[in-house]
């Protein structure tokens, strides 16, 4: 965890979780009442620092509380891409000022809002996935979360390249030409050059829009319901790995559209969970409210 204490008091706390698509924000006060939600684009670090506190400003923004100034909130930070070193840093470096903030991943608030803090495990797969679990003495563990260039398996950016890679061999001749490579000529363009020049310019939000083409296309097309299948048993190994026992929460639009595809060892450690990301990080600034001396 990283955090920051410029010493001034704070009027408001403030959940943020930050992800590759979206910015989501919970506000309350002093007492632990809500008073508002807000959301916003991207926070995830990978997508730029400046980009990511205009997002968080706006989302709390959003959250339309009367008289709320952004220098007077205490932060909880659950953002993706906090484990790459000069990310962080230029994050830290470019604070515009808040009272105080706690930053962790968005895959460790999740985890907390899920179980409200206890011990019990988390998959996450969004624009991104990762899997991560508080056990029982208090330690952690975490599997996945490798980024959408070369990992993140099972997620929305995975699936969108892996569709991506389907019209690209059926452009080729090296596959059939199915519903899905058209839903992708659709939407990047029919000729090589589109492609090319989609692919050039996608990023991590690029190729998880093109994940809906894959869930739109599974009956009409093979392809495209095997690599929900495929996805589906990323997870179930991310999941398995990183815990055999605990009790685990989904989160995350792919995942739990992915959850009737899962292996029934997954389903029966299957729970609710209690809150979402938001929550976990407002729960984390809240929990070093009450323990601050």
């Amino acid at each position: 965890m990283t955090s920051h204490d410029s010493g001034r008091p704070a009027r408001w706390w403030v959940g943020i979780d930050g992800g590759g698509t979206s910015t989501r924000a919970v506000v309350a006060d002093a007492g632990g009442q809500l008073l508002g939600r807000g959301e916003s684009g991207a926070s995830a670090l990978n997508q730029g620092v400046e980009q990511a506190w205009r997002h968080i400003a706006e989302a709390i923004e959003r959250a339309s509380v009367p008289g709320l100034q952004l220098q007077d909130c205490a932060l909880g930070l659950g953002l993706s891409g906090t484990g790459v070193p000069a990310q962080l840093q230029g994050f830290v470096a470019a604070d515009p000022g808040v009272a105080r903030f706690a930053l962790i991943t968005d895959g460790l608030a999740g985890l907390l809002g899920a179980h409200g803090g206890r011990a019990g495990a988390l998959l996450i797969s969004g624009t991104g996935s990762v899997a991560e679990a508080l056990l029982e003495d208090g330690t952690r563990r975490m599997t996945g979360g490798w980024g959408w260039q070369i990992g993140d398996e099972g997620s929305g950016a995975w699936l969108g390249q892996q569709a991506m890679k389907v019209a690209q061999a059926a452009f080729d001749g090296r596959a059939p030409r199915g519903a899905l490579a058209d839903s992708v000529y659709a939407a990047a363009g029919p000729s090589r050059e589109d492609l090319l020049a989609f692919c050039a310019q996608a990023g991590q939000g690029g190729y998880a829009g093109l994940a809906r083409l894959v869930f739109e296309n599974e009956h009409a097309d093979p392809a495209a319901a095997a690599l929900l299948d495929e996805a589906a048993r990323a997870l179930d190994a991310l999941a398995e790995a990183l815990h055999p026992s605990l009790p685990l929460a989904l989160a995350g639009s792919i995942a739990l559209r992915l959850a009737p595809r899962l292996g029934p060892a997954l389903q029966a450690r299957r729970v609710e969970p209690q809150g979402d990301a938001a929550a976990g990080a407002l729960w984390l600034i809240q929990q070093q409210e009450t323990t601050s001396p």
